[in-house]
């Protein structure tokens, strides 16, 4: 085999830097440890909502995130032109949503302080919220309407990604287990989990809640990214119901799709690698999103799931360079995996071709983490 770009994980984000790499002109193999798009990728809502997310103490991941989401119109046509597949990029805008006095004041707090970073909110009245988005419930206390933050439809995204890469002149090896990665200056290598050792140019390192589990890896080099659990349920829409904008309610979230599903999430747990779905997960969402959205009283369940989102120690994302020789990073991307691809898949395919990173990706170098530039790790 030829001494490609190696990267290990094929979910959104590695099926991405691939796409951006080949069609640059650069060889690259994924090694996905089962079928592409189908982990955690698969399991999101697709959400593209910067503005509804933004934290009090994240404005750095804000900038990215928002970013991000200024790249998403090109980065979907390059796709669909590539796969010549949809992949439902939405932009009706996000409807944040207050179901009572204490929701109100903490949406206020919030939308004062998204006003004070310049972002392009309104501030609603529940009557007003209806007029929007007749779908939502009648006795909303307020809401905040934030039309920049989009939506894709990330299954669809998955599926034109993996296509697209293919297409572009990439390789996929698909239940393909990487066992170990083995640094070196010269030619990084990978071990399968039949012992085969396989070189490389560069390798990234792209697997989600899984990066942490690769062998080979100084302690320094260990990506520190954990799982964290998400419940999540998808119903079916049904006519008269037709609720056209994200809402966000304070216990729920419901975001629909083009194809008529309408996916309701999401839990947050520290479960480990738990996947199990539970009867107290399910009514939380349930609640929380009848609350905001009583019209799904009627739908019918068409499936429920347990995900596990990628979550490093500070949860914002690792992207580039490590301390072990030829092998990056591209993990930890949390709950903004979806809206984060094409920013990192830009990013990292200008890194891995030119050895030149950006001021976009710099702060999260998985280098604040080292013992040589960060006291964090002994804390």
């Amino acid at each position: 085999m030829d001494r490609d770009v190696f990267i290990v994980g094929g979910g959104t984000i590695g099926l991405g830097i691939g796409f951006e790499l080949v069609r640059r002109g650069t060889s690259v193999t994924i090694f996905e440890r089962d079928t592409a798009g189908r982990g955690t990728s698969y399991q999101a809502a697709g959400m593209l909502a910067p503005d509804a997310e933004i934290e009090f103490e994240e404005l750095e991941l804000y900038g990215l995130n928002r970013e991000s989401l200024r790249r998403w119109p090109d980065f979907a046509d390059r796709v669909e032109a590539a796969s010549d597949q949809s992949v439902d990029y939405r932009s009706e805008g996000t409807l944040i949503v207050a179901d009572d006095r204490d929701a109100a004041e903490a949406l206020k707090r919030l939308y004062e302080f998204q006003r004070e970073q310049g972002l392009n909110v309104e501030w609603l009245t529940g009557e007003e919220a209806r007029e929007i988005e007749p779908f939502v419930a009648p006795r909303l206390s307020a809401a905040v309407f934030a039309p920049s933050d989009h939506q894709v439809d990330n299954r669809r995204l998955v599926d034109a990604l993996r296509v697209a890469f293919q297409a572009e002149g990439g390789t996929l090896h698909e239940n393909a287990p990487v066992e170990a990665v083995v640094p070196d200056a010269n030619a990084p290598a990978v071990r399968t989990t039949d012992g085969e050792r396989v070189a490389a140019r560069q390798i990234v390192v792209a697997a989600g809640v899984w990066s942490r589990s690769l062998d080979g890896l100084e302690p320094d080099a260990v990506p520190p990214v954990r799982p964290v659990k998400g419940q999540m349920i998808q119903l079916r829409r049904k006519r008269p119901f037709d609720l056209q904008h994200v809402v966000r309610g304070p216990e729920a979230y419901l975001a629909p799709k083009s194809d008529g599903r309408v996916v309701v999430g999401a839990t947050s747990e520290e479960m480990g690698f738990d996947t199990t779905v539970t009867a107290g997960g399910l009514y939380e969402l349930l609640e929380g999103a009848w609350e905001v959205v009583p019209g799904i009283q009627e739908l019918p369940v068409d499936d429920t799931w347990a995900g596990l989102r990628p979550a490093s120690r500070d949860h914002v994302p690792l992207v580039g360079r490590t301390t072990a020789p030829g092998v990056l990073m591209a993990t930890g991307h949390y709950r903004h995996g979806v809206l984060l691809t094409p920013i990192t898949a830009e990013e990292m395919a200008r890194l891995i071709r030119t050895g030149e990173t950006s001021d976009w990706i710099e702060p999260f170098s998985p280098l604040r983490f080292s013992e040589e530039e960060s006291p964090l790790r002994s804390a």
